[in-house]
């Protein structure tokens, strides 16, 4: 039943006193019960749900349980009512002995949130134990000489109860010869003695048998007996007589065996043999004491035997007799009362119970892992133990009651940077020196998907050949998760967009487990020159992390497109194409020229001109301008009609070529008048062209020798970037192509397509157009005709 105060005056005293009670069972976070000892099986102890604050309908799902250091299956709760009852019987000796408080300590623990309460059930005494004398008879050797008043020990009873059920009386039956005294010592200890009320009368009653009644204070009275067996003796007049008929004695436990306790001394008033005193354990001493104590019965010295135990045992009573040595001895009789001190002997012991291992790292603090149970046998400040935690962090140690901890969690966890801890619980107590015990707990820290995973590199670059195969390995990338199992299982996807009127996915795949990126079909540069996209790595955790890394694919160009050849003043490709020279144009004018683009960029791009089959003859083709002159002055010699056939030829490798073909009609000055006209209007206008070619040139070098040094960066950084990737393994399978430095020739040019369609893809933005730069070497002395070629060139490349 759960304690309470009844019969109050007045209800304000009533409600000061159930303040009070709350508040000391929400500071204690205890309940306290009692029932009697032997009680039945099913017997009513308290409505512990109720008292806890706990509804029924949860105690099931909240998986309330019981727990006890004791024997745990002596109470036990019904689930469906909430009422602690008894489940086994309960002896109050057999589970507390002779101790002055007997109780059960009960841990209640419900889940969901996690809660631990104490509770502590006191079993009370009841007078279930008689009275017990150690022997069923004492025998007493008694001289008829002996004076009445004179005193004989008398071994009592001892009581497995406490209290009122063990405070004993006693009485002897009724006689003539005997009466019965009770004293107290100083240890407040029955002392019994019989007390002889007249002499003794061997010849008359060599026997004399009495019964020895010990009888408790319980409800009911229990009683005990012992017989008790006089033989009268004949012997002498004066009996060894000591000093103190009880001799006290303090001795520390654990004292080594043959240390002196006491030393005694009788005396006898007699004279001769009978004077002469041996020492002897009375009849009265148990073995138990024997074991730990002997006498020397020529001296009368005690001393220790066996191993002297306080926690087993802390007072030992002896009972010495005093022998004369005459033939009829008489016999002295005194106690001697040794009382153990405690020695720090034992060291604290602890229980540990853990609860919920392993713990997760996104658990807050103040989260239970484990409670802590210590104990010391020792009394006193020896067994007084304070416990403390290392290392502290992130744990704590919170007292919830009496020597009983909590071990909780102090601070946040995190799994990636310590994976399991091992927590080392010590124990120390309050005696000189002090003793210490200690024990460790393995706490591990259960994984919590709080890390997306982490690509080796935010962007990759990757350069490939055009018109690569089918199904290229481009690059393997590589993201790592610092969480484990589940939340570390990385898998890999593009980021789906739109390339142009094409999905993304079109163009690239990437395996789902290994990273591994290819391109689906050929590339083709002159329509793609850099492809632009995201992948993405996402963990198996729930909820699921993720991150992107970005990749830049450089195509890179292949001879793949012959030069094409543009009509004059057209953007279509012409066939042979005639002109009207006349045979008045002296060495340098030009007759014709040859347009050609190639679609292609950089020294796949750089065209060349030359004519096929042209030995000796009066015409002659520039051989990066495609402008075609005479190169001496016409005479009738000539034929009136020439074909030329010109070859294109870019500077691939392999090269690509293609021909044209250029009629020439030599006419006289009158028949061409437009050709006159041009090569006027070019004769005239060639000293302003000289002059104005120069800032071109001016121009034209400064730009080509900005693009050559930011060539030879970008060419530096590539091939650093190149031997980092050829030591991280899964490069393009395909062996993606370096760019190639472009170097000045004997005789450079600028070369652009006019119909370039290449775009670079990366998701936004207009397209960008390609600039291959090369450094010129122009032949000294250009005629005026080469002068306004180059500049035309120049206009056109940067207008394009």
């Amino acid at each position: 039943m759960l304690y309470s105060q009844g019969g109050s005056r007045g209800s304000r005293r009533l409600l000061l006193w159930l303040l009070l009670l709350a508040a000391w069972e929400a500071g204690s976070g205890q309940l306290h019960y009692s029932i009697p000892e032997e009680a039945k099986h099913g017997t009513f102890v308290g409505r512990i749900a109720q008292d806890l604050g706990l509804e029924l309908a949860e105690l099931v799902p909240r998986l309330f349980r019981v727990a006890s250091r004791e024997r745990g299956d002596l109470l036990e709760v019904n689930l469906q009512n909430g009422i602690l009852f008894v489940n086994a019987r309960i002896d109050r000796e057999e589970l507390c002995g002779r101790s002055a408080e007997c109780s059960i300590h009960l841990e209640v623990i419900v889940d969901r949130p996690l809660q631990v309460f104490h509770v502590e059930v006191e079993v009370k005494d009841i007078n279930d134990n008689p009275p017990r004398f150690s022997r069923q008879e004492q025998r007493l050797l008694i001289l008829e000489s002996r004076m009445p008043d004179s005193r004989f020990p008398v071994e009592g009873a001892s009581d497995l109860d406490i209290g009122a059920n063990a405070a004993l009386r006693y009485k002897v039956n009724p006689n003539e010869y005997f009466d019965l005294d009770v004293k107290r010592n100083e240890e407040e200890i029955k002392v019994l003695e019989l007390v002889l009320k007249k002499p003794l009368d061997r010849e008359e009653t060599q026997e004399h048998r009495l019964l020895l009644i010990a009888i408790d204070e319980g409800k009911p009275e229990l009683t005990g007996t012992v017989q008790l067996l006089v033989d009268v003796l004949d012997a002498n007049d004066n009996a060894p007589e000591f000093d103190k008929s009880i001799y006290n004695v303090r001795l520390l436990e654990n004292t080594p065996t043959k240390t002196l306790v006491i030393k005694l001394n009788a005396s006898d008033a007699d004279e001769g043999i009978n004077k002469e005193i041996m020492y002897f354990f009375s009849s009265l001493v148990l073995d138990d004491v024997k074991s730990k104590f002997t006498i020397n019965s020529s001296t009368g010295e005690i001393a220790v035997k066996g191993e002297l135990d306080y926690e087993d045992k802390n007072l030992y009573e002896i009972n010495i007799d005093a022998v004369d040595r005459s033939t009829f001895p008489l016999t002295g009789h005194c106690k001697v009362i040794v009382k153990l001190l405690d020695v720090n002997d034992n060291t604290p012991e602890m229980a540990i119970t853990s609860l919920f291992l392993p713990i997760k790292e996104d658990a807050p603090p103040g989260t239970v892992i484990a409670l802590i149970s210590v104990s010391d046998r020792d009394s006193g400040a020896n067994g007084q133990v304070s416990c403390s935690l290392a290392p502290p962090e992130p744990f704590k140690l919170v007292s919830t009651f009496r020597n009983y901890y909590s071990l909780v969690l102090d601070s946040g966890l995190d799994r990636e940077a310590t994976a399991a801890y091992v927590v080392v619980v010590s124990a120390r107590d309050g005696g000189s020196p002090p003793l210490r015990a200690s024990a460790s707990v393995s706490v591990e820290v259960a994984d919590v998907n709080d890390n997306a995973p982490a690509f080796s590199q935010a962007e990759y670059t990757v350069f490939v050949r055009e018109n690569n195969a089918p199904g290229c390995h481009l690059v393997t990338v590589s993201a790592r998760d610092a969480d484990a199992r589940e939340n570390a299982r990385v898998s890999y996807a593009l980021v789906e967009r739109r390339v142009g009127a094409r999905a993304l996915s079109s163009y690239v795949s990437v395996h789902a487990q290994s990273g591994r990126v290819s391109a689906l079909q050929p590339l083709d540069r002159e329509e793609l020159e850099l492809l632009r996209f995201e992948v993405s790595a996402r963990d198996a955790g729930a909820p699921a992390l993720g991150s992107t890394a970005t990749l830049q694919v450089f195509v890179v160009d292949e001879n793949d497109n012959a030069p094409a050849l543009l009509a004059p003043g057209a953007g279509a490709a012409g066939g042979a194409r005639g002109e009207l020279v006349p045979r008045a144009a002296g060495a340098g004018h030009v007759v014709a020229k040859v347009r050609a683009v190639d679609a292609d960029s950089g020294y796949n791009a750089w065209l060349s001109y030359e004519l096929l089959a042209a030995a000796g003859g009066p015409f002659r083709v520039g051989l990066y301008t495609g402008e075609v002159s005479t190169t001496r002055a016409l005479d009738e010699a000539d034929a009136p009609r020439q074909r030329l056939l010109v070859l294109v030829k870019d500077h691939g490798e392999p090269a690509l070529t293609a021909t044209a073909t250029v009629l020439l009609s030599l006419v006289e000055s009158g028949q061409a008048p437009a050709a006159a006209s041009r090569a006027a209007a070019g004769a005239a206008g060639g000293a302003a062209a000289l002059l104005d070619v120069n800032v071109y040139l001016i121009v034209a070098i400064c730009a080509v020798c900005s693009l050559l040094v930011l060539t030879l960066l970008l060419y530096t950084a590539l091939r650093c970037s190149a031997a980092a990737a050829a030591a991280a393994p899964g490069e393009g399978a395909c062996g993606p192509a370096q760019p190639v430095l472009v170097s000045s020739s004997a005789a450079g040019s600028w070369s652009s397509s006019q119909q370039r369609r290449q775009r670079v893809c990366s998701g936004e933005g207009p397209p960008k157009a390609d600039l291959m730069a090369f450094s010129p070497s122009l032949p000294q002395g250009p005629t005026a005709a080469d002068t306004v070629s180059l500049k035309n060139l120049i206009y056109s490349y940067f207008s394009s």
